[in-house]
């Protein structure tokens, strides 16, 4: 009797477990049986494993073999064990050296003929295998560009479990050799956006809204008929946000690593910007779904934008799930056995008509909807949500005049001056842990030393008297006018920011 045993990664969220794959050889009848709460797919295993070392002319059939996947408390979901069920066996069984294969994490599914084949959630288990200490991976080769993104971490590939058995076999010292350099995992160029904010004409009052935002980190809502340019915009929020530092893009890919949307080549040091459609489910949108729990669109936006176009027209439940995550950053989906937590801290930009014929604001003669429709679509967008939106903004329709304008500001132009804002709040609230304003806790900025003077928040006192605000709709207009104060280049807001950031707060809700 002998044990064989290498390693794994167990995948809830973005987060990680290593995991000890142990093989038992004993005697008896032949059996193939895992445990260590194995999934669906995981526990079909044995087909795929037995088939794939026939390939490898190894024949397992005639073996008594017990796996544990330890900790055997932590759910195992996918494929992606494979591999190292594979190797633990054939170490167990004296096919491969039993000391060579203990410290390597296996992350491969295999295929019947013995081949090597991708599984998504290599990048999150790769940094996960890291910060456990484990050095050494081997992946399907078409992952190799995605594991060398994780910095120490040593990757080896084959592309047959036959040609993995003949490298062990072959390797001096047992130590597999790295797998050869096939892409660059530098950071892409960021310079392949191909969108401009000059492109948009006219608009003055909503491309400073926009450039407020992306200062800020600020929450948009764009409000105005068809054609007056609300995606448009709403596109172009992404070519003045600071790139991502390579800490935000490996968080960015780990999300998007789990739904197989990988870039070609590099790292993206772009903010991603996501824009579901309107019929999209709660699952869709936070996260979510039977079996293993994927990231929804909010995660996938993690670090960039969530553009929910046609606001008005998602379901009523799917609004109100991003509450919670809008105000802590993150999804936490629960289920009878686990909960998975994924990252989610996303600007949101809304855009919407202003009645369902979306003519009801500005020329109101060529409205067509009755009262009670335009107040029961006006409801879509509920209180509580509005609330979490610091920026309401008119987008009126485009005039003969404003095409005839001299070209705005580039994006290049307006995201110099993001980045001195945004460098100016980094300064101020880095000793506290934040980098933005809207990350800045409203009672923070209603105490000493950074309460400012009553004259200034005159108008704004009067709003929460008058409940016109809320004290949430309160917090969120300080930090809005400290916003509006660092793209001036002021040290304190003025009256005249806290009158705007006020004015900014309410005046793009859809019209009753």
């Amino acid at each position: 009797m002998s044990v064989g045993v290498t390693r794994g990664v167990a995948l809830r969220g973005i987060a990680g477990h290593l995991v000890d794959i142990e093989c038992h050889v004993g005697r008896g009848l032949p059996a193939f049986d895992i445990s260590g709460l194995p999934d669906t797919a995981l526990r079909q295993a044995p087909q795929r494993v037995r088939a794939a070392c026939l390939s490898a002319d190894v024949s397992l059939n005639s073996r008594q073999l017990t796996f544990n996947l330890s900790p055997a408390s932590i759910p195992k979901h996918g494929t992606g064990f494979d591999l190292g069920i594979a190797v633990a066996a054939l170490a167990a069984c004296g096919e491969l050296p039993v000391g060579a294969v203990r410290g390597i994490a296996h992350l491969a599914e295999l295929g019947l003929d013995g081949r090597l084949r991708h599984v998504a959630g290599v990048l999150p288990a790769v940094l996960a295998a890291q910060r456990s200490g484990c050095a050494h991976v081997v992946v399907a080769p078409e992952d190799v560009v995605e594991a060398r993104l994780v910095d120490g971490v040593r990757v080896s590939t084959a592309t047959s479990l036959h040609g993995l058995v003949k490298a062990y076999r072959g390797a001096p010292r047992g130590l597999l050799p790295e797998a050869p350099e096939t892409s660059s995992s530098t950071p892409a160029p960021a310079d392949e956006r191909r969108v401009d904010l000059a492109d948009v004409s006219g608009q003055h009052e909503a491309r400073a809204a926009l450039m407020l935002a992306a200062a800020g980190g600020h929450h948009l809502l764009l409000n105005g008929p068809p054609g007056s340019g609300k995606t448009m915009l709403a596109e172009r929020l992404v070519t003045i946000l600071p790139p991502l530092t390579r800490e935000q893009a490996l968080e960015t890919l780990a999300v998007r690593s789990l739904v197989g949307s990988m870039p070609s080549r590099g790292i993206d040091l772009v903010p991603p910007f996501v824009a579901p459609h309107h019929s999209a489910s709660v699952a869709a949108l936070v996260g979510g779904g039977s079996g293993a729990v994927l990231p929804g669109a909010v995660s996938q936006a993690h670090h960039g934008v969530l553009f929910l176009d046609e606001a008005a027209e998602f379901g009523g439940a799917v609004l109100q799930a991003l509450r919670q995550p809008l105000e802590s950053g993150q999804v936490v989906v629960a289920r009878a056995r686990e909960q998975v937590a994924y990252p989610a801290r996303v600007q949101l930009v809304l855009a919407a008509n202003p009645c369902p014929c979306g003519e009801g604001h500005g020329k109101g003669l060529l409205c067509r909807c009755r009262p009670t429709e335009r107040r029961a679509y006006a409801a879509r967008l509920s209180g509580p949500l509005l609330d979490r939106v610091d920026i309401q903004v008119q987008v009126p329709k485009v005039s003969l005049a404003d095409l005839h304008e001299a070209p705005s500001d580039s994006s290049a132009d307006v995201a110099e001056r993001v980045v001195s804002a945004r460098a100016s709040q980094r300064r101020r609230w880095e000793m506290q842990g934040w980098q933005l304003n809207s990350q800045v806790p409203g009672p923070v900025l209603r105490r000493t030393p950074w309460r400012l003077p009553s004259a200034t928040t005159a108008a704004l006192d009067r709003a929460l008297d008058l409940g016109q605000v809320t004290l949430r709709g309160y917090d969120r207009v300080l930090r809005l006018a400290w916003t509006s104060a660092d793209l001036n280049g002021r040290g304190t807001p003025s009256a005249t920011d806290v009158g705007l950031a006020l004015m900014y707060r309410t005046q793009g809700a859809v019209a009753a």
